[in-house]
């Protein structure tokens, strides 16, 4: 099935909500991130989702509206952040007081599609009313987002904030963007359980209709990292809803927490949402409704947001009375509305279901929106994550099954590619906390993995071994953790090598070696533009989260290309140029440095390196830069036997192509030949008079003799040996 069915589908259930009531002082738009204004009436929206009445209990929802005619109406899910500014106040305290209620004067309406079954005289989109019927928290969502918050926000610098961020605006005006954020420093704030509670509430409306004809829906089994996502709803809706009302967006599960858990809590959604998205309905590919977006979490340092989605299956626990984890009546086929839109055709949910619960999906068709996971899956477990003295952390990548691993250089010496390191807290929590589920190289479970052969090349201390900086050797502790196994395994590690030259990669020997590594396969070949390609690493959320590696999708943006140096001549005849670098649309976040950049078929094409930041420091997540595997090759090379150090060597070799294109620069110009003497003019006497135009051409002279003086007779200067600073 591809994506243009499934957003077909997709758009039978989106609607926005709009909410507006009496504001003479204009403080209800508060914590939100739009709002209109006018004659003392705030307006505020959202999006939701009708749900079909396979997903609920009729009985029940008729006992709330207090009507005997539920078949004359259905139900909306959005976020209860957009209704609660319009609560009365005994109701905003306790939501177990029966029906909420609106201050007087306060509405709520719903847009839906056009030609769903609503009389319209334009037959345009239509503006229902809507009543409030429930707010509902979500404890287990609620829980494990505080947790969340608490355990990974080390530091001030590093404290987490919720909601999204925008320029603010000074005063109310018609239609207005100002900042929705609430801040939390060092994991505790005013109240970070009640912000938490608040972040997953959900709210239940009734609307006076019913479509008899929506299609029958799935709930999506338990979600994978990498899996593909999409959500729709309406950004910045009441702004315009001619233009942001039922917008697409598309993205990939990036992680769930609590991790390693099959009860998922929260899902992180690598997808690009705006805000008035929050209420929004998720879909994975087959038509399967995964849960409701809403409103992210937001680095304080870095701007980064990580976009949560709440499970189905959480929202109908909490509301178990009303809401059901799986439809009613469990149809393979699957049809859609003949009057508004395409036909789908089938679904086969049940199966697709594995005896083990998880989904095992065909990808036949070329229009399929999501490749098969199962070699991204594979990639994962040769994923690490590193720590320096507990402190600081960043990922790495399993090149052999000897325990080499390769990760960014930068990590070890920062200061010689300008970069700072991603700090995990202050000094004061320098130790990182071991989650549930991980063994310490210093417990029992490590030595069942552990094997008895001593790592099988010269140590940086030998005579005969390669040299590397003593600064690293015996004075820092790196520790890996492996992911490849349950539980994840802590094994100590060392320096083996740390390039000189113009790329930012090292190379770390576990000292002890565990049994099954998952080593990297190899990609060598450049890949080509638009091509998918997946990020997977630790970024953003500290170690002591415990998750699993993240992973991000995206495609080749860019291939940088620079001249072959001769050292690569051997295995790369007759090519002149090869790939320098990658740029893909994947996000990249702080702490991802030393992942990997994979293909479809889960082999390695890149090395993440760097991505793009603000001149005011804020992180642009999908600009990236990244170092293709031809680059690598030496590295590769030396991992077969990890006896000869000759191809780490050249790797030290001064390369000016490939740091100017790291370091962000136009590409080097040839040797300028001679300058040819023309006759030049004679000069007006202007009685020393300097007319107009005179002063710049005086400039430009001065300026060119300055040039003359730093290249004399057209020999440029060479250029330094050491690392160019990048202008990342």
């Amino acid at each position: 099935m591809g994506l243009p069915e499934t957003v077909d589908f997709a758009r039978n259930f989106s609607v926005l909500v709009r909410v507006q009531g009496p504001d003479p002082k204009g403080l209800k738009m508060r914590n939100h991130a739009f709002h209109q204004y006018q004659s003392g009436k705030t307006t505020l929206s959202a999006s939701g989702m009708l749900l079909p009445d396979t997903l609920y209990n009729t009985e029940v929802a008729k006992r709330i509206w207090g009507t005997d005619n539920g078949r004359s109406s259905m139900l909306v899910m959005t976020v209860a952040s957009v209704i609660e500014p319009f609560l009365t106040i005994q109701h905003r305290g306790n939501l177990s007081e029966g029906l909420p209620e609106l201050i007087p004067g306060a509405e709520i309406d719903i847009l839906v599609e056009e030609n769903m079954g609503v009389n319209s005289n334009d037959g345009a989109c239509s503006w229902l009313t809507a009543r409030l019927l429930k707010m509902v928290d979500v404890p287990i969502s609620s829980l494990a987002l505080q947790s969340l918050v608490e355990v990974s926000s080390g530091s001030q610098e590093n404290g987490w904030e919720f909601g999204w961020s925008l320029v603010s605006s000074r005063q109310p005006s018609t239609n207005s963007i100002q900042p929705q954020h609430q801040m939390l420093v060092t994991g505790k704030s005013i109240n970070t359980s009640q912000m938490a509670r608040s972040t997953t509430r959900i709210a239940i409306l009734g609307v006076g209709f019913h479509l008899n004809d929506l299609p029958k829906i799935g709930i999506s089994p338990l979600n994978k990292r990498g899996e593909f996502l999409l959500a729709i709803g309406s950004p910045f809706g009441i702004l315009s809803p001619v233009h942001f009302f039922n917008s697409i967006s598309v993205g990939s599960v990036a992680n769930c927490y609590p991790p390693k858990s099959t009860d998922r809590a929260l899902l992180m959604a690598d997808i690009r949402c705006l805000p008035g998205m929050e209420g929004a309905p998720v879909f994975s590919y087959q038509n399967a409704l995964v849960g409701m977006l809403t409103r992210p979490l937001r680095q304080k340092n870095s701007d980064a947001e990580i976009q949560l989605v709440i499970p189905w299956e959480a929202i109908a626990s909490a509301c178990s009375d009303l809401l059901l984890k799986e439809p009613q009546i469990a149809e393979k086929e699957t049809h859609i509305n003949k009057g508004n839109l395409n036909t789908v055709g089938h679904v086969l949910l049940s199966s697709s279901n594995g005896s083990n619960g998880l989904c095992c999906y065909n990808h036949d068709h070329l229009n399929s929106p999501c490749p098969s996971l199962l070699p991204i899956e594979k990639a994962m477990t040769s994923i690490c994550l590193i720590t320096i003295d507990d402190v600081v952390w960043a990922s790495g990548v399993v090149l052999n099954d000897q325990g080499l691993i390769l990760t960014n250089a930068h990590l070890l010496e920062p200061w010689r590619f300008g970069k700072t390191t991603v700090r995990s807290g202050t000094n004061s929590e320098a130790s990182f906390l071991l989650t549930e589920g991980s063994v310490s190289p210093e417990g029992e479970g490590f030595d069942r993995y552990q094997k008895s052969s001593i790592v099988p090349f010269p140590l940086a201390d030998d005579p005969k071994g390669y040299k590397v900086n003593s600064l690293f050797h015996g004075h820092r502790r790196i520790r890996v953790r492996l992911d490849h196994l349950d539980p994840w395994i802590w094994c100590n590690a060392k320096v083996v090598y740390i390039c000189k030259g113009p790329l930012d990669v090292a190379l770390l020997q576990l000292d002890s070696i565990p049994d099954k590594l998952s080593p990297i396969m190899v990609d060598f070949i450049q890949p080509s533009l638009g091509s998918k390609a997946y990020v997977i690493g630790h970024g953003l959320l500290a170690p002591r989260c415990g998750f699993s590696p993240s992973v991000c999708s995206g495609v080749v943006s860019k291939v940088v290309k620079a001249e072959v140096p001769l050292y690569y001549k051997s295995f790369l005849p007759e090519v002149s140029e090869f790939p320098a670098m990658l740029e893909t649309t994947a996000a990249v976040h702080p702490g991802g440095s030393g992942g990997a950049v994979v293909n479809s078929d889960g082999r390695l094409i890149g090395l993440v390196t760097s991505n793009a930041r603000h001149g005011g420091g804020t992180v642009i997540p999908h600009l990236n830069f990244s170092i293709p595997s031809a680059v690598l090759m030496p590295i590769f090379q030396f991992a077969r036997d990890m006896k000869d150090f000759s191809p780490l060597q050249n790797l030290d070799q001064p390369n000016e192509h490939l740091s100017s294109v790291w370091a962000l620069m136009p590409p080097l110009s040839p040797k300028p030949g001679p300058r040819l003497k023309l006759p030049q003019p004679p000069l007006e006497d202007n009685d020393n008079k300097e007319g107009k135009g005179s002063r710049f051409a005086k400039f430009i002279a001065e300026r060119n003799e300055l040039l003359k003086g730093s290249s004399q007779f057209g020999k440029p200067e060479s250029l330094p040996n050491q690392i160019l600073p990048s202008k990342l």
